[in-house]
């Protein structure tokens, strides 16, 4: 049976035939899905098959000693994080959201708040099994079939299903961090403050407004703590109950928010022992949060830039959109560290790296999209594929070179619409 599929972004897609993980085997236009957390066209595959691991989601292995942790691809983050942190393991890496699968995050080769410290989600990932439309299961590392591998982290899902993966826990003595918020006025002190912080702090992050002129914002930065305390933090909280008629995210209440939000991170600034929930998932406490944006959904527009010129650049970026007055709530800035992604397609690399959330307005959306693209390619940046629904074919190439040496493993059985819009099939 066909059926409308949606992803996080809330763009719909007709004429999908969903099945369980049971169901990749013989076919011929299939797609490996997780929990659908990727923002555009990634996890969508309309006119063809989408093969759910949801139900895949069992812990198979753990060494205490080592950190070492096997599992299915259905197990999520979230449950990683609240299985071993009162054991003395975390995530090495982790995203956004606590509710992305282990075989979305290796897929999209995640990046998180560490990546100067602890890189991407792939640099964590020791081994995976990977089953192939042929039927063939194939054991992967950095050892035995390393190509594959390294196509596999970050591949958007297109080299086969991950049967299973062994990831890198690191060691923690609980769930706190040691926290520390600073305002800063422009993007030159936020350059200046991620310098100071990467030889100190594991955990580094912003949030900018992008609706102010000088580029104002607010700078979070952690370490694991050794606060032993027993969590009595609840992860439950508000939520969005249903799409309202119209997105409730506009330029009024961009700017309310905006405002509201530095004026009370101000007066919070200073050091804090803070759960790793709030910190690493706040919008997490904000149940079904995309239905905001109302029936048309929206875009999440990812860049990243190479640190070259790179402030120069992100004004002109933040100019541009307050411009368009089509400001973002959320606005979350941070710079990689020095290494590349492991994977061929992997979207980490030195650089800046600034994410925003923007109601799809349609045609006044694409205006500014290009124009962002634009500035973009001029300083050989790119954008996030696993966040990205309508990054042109030139644009993808240039910002990922390595993507003819990475159709040749990509699985002939295995489409979405990204890679039809990218890669041709």
């Amino acid at each position: 049976m066909e059926s409308s599929v949606t992803s996080f972004g809330r763009l719909t897609s007709e004429g999908h035939r969903v099945t369980n993980a049971s169901g990749f085997l013989g076919q011929t236009n299939v797609l490996p899905r997780g929990l659908g957390s990727s923002y555009g066209d990634v996890c969508l595959n309309p006119g063809g098959t989408l093969a759910v691991t949801a139900g895949m989601n069992n812990f198979l292995a753990f060494d205490q000693e080592t950190g070492r942790l096997k599992v299915e691809p259905g197990v999520t983050l979230g449950e990683i994080q609240r299985t071993f942190a009162p054991r003395g393991w975390m995530l090495s890496v982790t995203p956004g959201t606590q509710f992305v699968s282990v075989g979305g995050a290796i897929g999209n080769d995640v990046h998180g708040k560490n990546h100067h410290a602890r890189g991407t989600f792939g640099d964590n990932t020791l081994e995976l099994t990977l089953l192939r439309s042929s039927g063939e299961l194939l054991t992967c590392s950095r050892e035995e079939n390393r190509e594959l591998f390294l196509a596999t982290l970050g591949g958007l899902g297109l080299t086969g299903l991950v049967v299973d993966a062994t990831i890198q826990l690191q060691p923690v003595s609980g769930a706190y961090l040691d926290t520390e918020t600073i305002v800063f006025g422009d993007s030159g002190e936020f350059l200046k403050l991620s310098d100071e912080s990467e030889s100190a702090w594991q955990y580094i992050v912003s949030w900018i407004d992008c609706t102010s002129k000088n580029g104002r914002g607010i700078f979070m930065r952690g370490n694991n703590s050794a606060d032993t305390r027993v969590p009595d933090v609840k992860l439950g909280g508000p939520s969005v109950p249903f799409t309202p008629p119209f997105s409730l995210i506009n330029r009024a209440s961009v700017l309310a928010f905006n405002q509201a939000y530095f004026n009370l991170n101000r007066i919070k600034a200073g050091s804090a022992v803070t759960h790793y929930q709030p910190y690493f998932y706040p919008l997490d406490s904000v149940t079904n949060w995309n239905l905001a944006y109302g029936p048309r959904g929206f875009y999440q527009y990812q860049m990243v830039i190479p640190r070259h010129d790179g402030r120069a650049v992100l004004d002109e970026i933040l100019s541009q959109i307050r411009r368009s007055g089509q400001g973002s709530f959320l606005a979350v800035l941070k710079t990689f560290g020095a290494d590349h992604g492991p994977g061929l397609l992997s979207f980490a690399r030195p650089g800046i790296t600034l994410a925003l959330d923007f109601t799809n307005l349609g045609a006044r959306s694409d205006a500014l999209f290009k124009t962002l693209d634009s500035i973009v390619m001029e300083a050989n940046g790119t954008l996030n594929p696993s966040k990205d629904a309508r990054m042109s074919r030139a644009m993808f190439e240039q910002g990922f070179p390595k993507f003819a040496e990475f159709e040749q493993y990509r699985d002939k059985a295995i489409s979405s619409a990204m890679s039809r819009r990218l890669m041709g099939w």
